[in-house]
């Protein structure tokens, strides 16, 4: 879900040059069941590493794995909220400690902010305050009912939803950085056209997409 509006944007302008796709999105979680249950779909975007698995399970074929975009988490409060200083490591950690709640996502950046508390030995104290949102559901929308108080995500999914702030990025020394790829089914019938996407969504056309949903062009 992090890529879907960039990825809604770099298509609208594949059809402006006369490419022709139906896009689907979905959790990360999901997409990859999916394919692994068997979907057939012939270009797909994903974290590197759920690509990676997929080509190691078949499904998508090797040689066609492309780096697309480099995107990293930020930090959010309700709008209006107090908003905790989380500007260095030691700020960040305190703010966790003193929050009520923590939301954080089913991909990636989920997994990376669950071993930064395990580097911290604050796992259980932050465990029963831990809220994961939903694959496909955005933690900013768990932000936005009240449900968690600080909460973290890929400032894609982040920064264009209603009834939060966006208050930082994470401090430097602990960005969470996720790479995003592409690749091509090995149950594609139309591999040259998904060949063109791809290099489609990786040409410096694609950037201003990119970096207009907060997200770095690779």
């Amino acid at each position: 879900m992090a890529t879907r509006q960039m990825l809604a944007d770099v298509i609208a302008d594949w059809h402006h040059f006369g490419g022709k796709v139906s896009f689907e999105s979905m959790g990360g979680v999901d997409a990859a069941r999916e394919l692994l249950d068997g979907a057939r779909f012939d270009v797909v975007v994903l974290a590197g590493d759920a690509i990676d698995r997929l080509i190691e399970a078949g499904r998508i074929t090797s040689d066609t794995k492309v780096d697309l975009v480099r995107s990293a988490v930020a930090i959010a409060v309700r709008a209006g909220a107090p908003r905790p200083v989380v500007d260095t490591h030691e700020a960040l950690r305190k703010a966790v400690l003193s929050a009520r709640s923590i939301g954080y996502s089913s991909g990636p950046s989920g997994a990376a902010l669950q071993k930064l508390f395990e580097r911290w030995e604050i796992s259980n104290s932050t465990g029963p305050r831990l809220i994961q949102a939903p694959p496909g559901v955005a933690v900013g929308t768990l932000i936005a009912r009240g449900e968690v108080e600080l909460g973290f995500q890929q400032l894609s999914e982040l920064m264009h939803l209603e009834g939060i702030d966006v208050i930082a990025p994470m401090p430097p020394g602990l960005e969470i950085l996720t790479t995003f790829a592409g690749g091509i089914c090995t149950t594609s019938q139309q591999v040259e056209p998904a060949r063109a996407l791809l290099d489609f969504m990786r040409s410096p056309v694609a950037d201003a997409a990119k970096w207009r949903h907060g997200m770095q062009p690779i």
